[in-house]
């Protein structure tokens, strides 16, 4: 029996209207996007998971910030209310504000790579696998067996293989600039990192003298479900989580619109003062000044504000409830999906569903377009389309271990019956699913080729 759906610990203050589409409106809405949903537009899609990126609903506090933004183009109040909050929660000696997280990754990137550099996460986002092979680096994914197992029930499938990453600085130590691991796992279906892990990647780092990064967009969630599974943290504080875990770190990039709940923004975390420096100049050259790097001084208040609220754990529970109810409801409807249930989406097995689909004919993808067409429902391919890439040193191309669809939950935005029609919507096409075709791609760029492709049907 599905549980009842969480209680939402706040009201509604503002709507949103939502166009009702039909299947052939749908279906002709493909088309001309060149079967690729990022193509739509907002008003031809009914439920909108393809992020959780800058889509959450933001707060009457953060609004009322946003008329307290100081547009001074330096030493903005802005810029010293948001600093007071970043010291709290991240801990970090240095820090500077960017428009968002891939901005951070990038200038770390300039600052840090050079050619043939080896990076190992647990597993690399799109936009940071992006801003490594641009630099004619590789990144090398290490996540532990579990998290390549959608069935596994393992409650932190986010974690680093610490003997992988071992082996891996033993043989080529001299070529890793820095370590990093991503909280949560987004792109190995959302799932945390525990604490122990982290203190032993922390570990190995200092045996090998190797800086250790966080990929910290959703660190508080991360530090919920510690909070919930790790039994040694169950009396902590999710602040205090996540400052210790931050503290076992060299450095974070972070985009504040995930945990944070602003539409735009992030962070670049340091501890050690040349590489500030040097990010520094980085940003003065491709963001703004160094105290509002490229956002406008409302922005850098509501991130003040969402910094706190993203920390409360009552909303962290009927965050995390939210997305285990949808798991669920897909699970009681015959849709295999990844569990245990993670933080701010739902990964269905693309591979799984339509195992009659190779993995050059992107199932992931013919089925996001499917969920599409059935219910105007808009997730997001987390397969080969945007995960597989070609390592610069060895021309292999490098796979990944699922086809996922992700439906990521924006924040404080959609309600039960949304996300029943999400599940009903997935039951019609699982009964289907023998009928669906695989697609190709017809036009792509050399990075980051899921935004803009264009595909056909096979």
């Amino acid at each position: 029996m599905i549980k009842k759906h969480p209680f939402e610990p706040f009201r509604i203050k503002s709507i949103e209207h939502i166009t009702i589409t039909t299947r052939q409106e749908r279906e002709e809405a493909c088309n001309r996007a060149g079967n690729n949903l990022f193509n739509l537009t907002s008003d031809e899609v009914m439920i909108d998971l393809l992020t959780d990126s800058g889509t959450g609903a933001m707060s009457s506090e953060q609004w009322a910030a946003l008329m307290r933004g100081d547009e001074s183009y330096a030493g903005a109040r802005s810029f010293r209310r948001l600093k007071k909050n970043v010291e709290e929660i991240f801990g970090f000696d240095y820090f500077l504000p960017t428009h968002q997280g891939r901005a951070a990754e990038g200038i770390l990137a300039a600052i840090t790579l050079k050619d043939n550099n080896i990076v190992p996460s647990n597993t690399h986002f799109d936009t940071t696998a992006a801003n490594i092979l641009s630099r004619n680096a590789v990144p090398v994914n290490l996540v532990i067996e579990e998290g390549g197992d959608p069935n596994s029930n393992h409650p932190f499938k986010g974690n680093v293989d610490l003997q992988k990453l071992r082996h891996l600085l033993e043989e080529e130590g001299d070529n890793v600039p820095f370590c990093m691991v991503t909280v949560t796992n987004n792109a190995g279906g959302g799932q945390p990192v525990s604490i122990e892990n982290i203190e032993g990647i922390r570990k190995i780092c200092d045996e090998f003298d190797k800086p250790l990064f966080i990929d910290s967009c959703r660190f508080a969630e991360n530090s919920w479900l510690v909070k919930l599974r790790e039994e040694k943290y169950s009396s902590w504080s999710v602040k205090d989580i996540a400052k210790y875990m931050f503290s076992l770190a060299d450095g974070a990039t972070f985009s504040a619109k995930k945990d944070a709940i602003v539409n735009i923004g992030g962070l670049l975390l340091f501890n050690d003062k040349k590489l500030f420096e040097m990010a520094k100049n980085e940003l003065i050259m491709r963001e703004g000044f160094p105290t509002y790097g490229g956002l406008a001084g409302r922005d850098l208040d509501a991130m003040a504000v969402g910094l706190q609220e993203g920390c409360d754990e009552s909303y962290l529970k009927y965050r995390t409830e939210q997305v285990a109810w949808l798991y669920e409801g897909l699970v009681a409807n015959g849709v295999p999906v990844v569990g245990p249930p993670g933080g701010h989406a739902v990964y269905i097995d693309a591979g799984a569903m339509l195992p009659h689909i190779p993995a050059s004919e992107f199932p992931a993808q013919a089925l996001s377009l499917e969920a599409y067409i059935e219910g105007g429902i808009r997730g997001v391919e987390v397969g080969s389309v945007m995960l597989a890439h070609t390592r610069p040193d060895t021309g292999e191309i490098i796979y990944p271990p699922l086809e996922l669809v992700r439906f990521a939950i924006p924040r404080r935005t959609y309600t039960e019956s949304h996300l029943k029609h999400v599940v009903n919507t997935m039951a019609k096409v699982a009964q289907n699913s023998t009928k669906i075709n695989g697609v190709k791609i017809v036009e792509a760029p050399e990075f980051l080729r899921h935004f803009t492709a264009t595909f056909a049907q096979v």
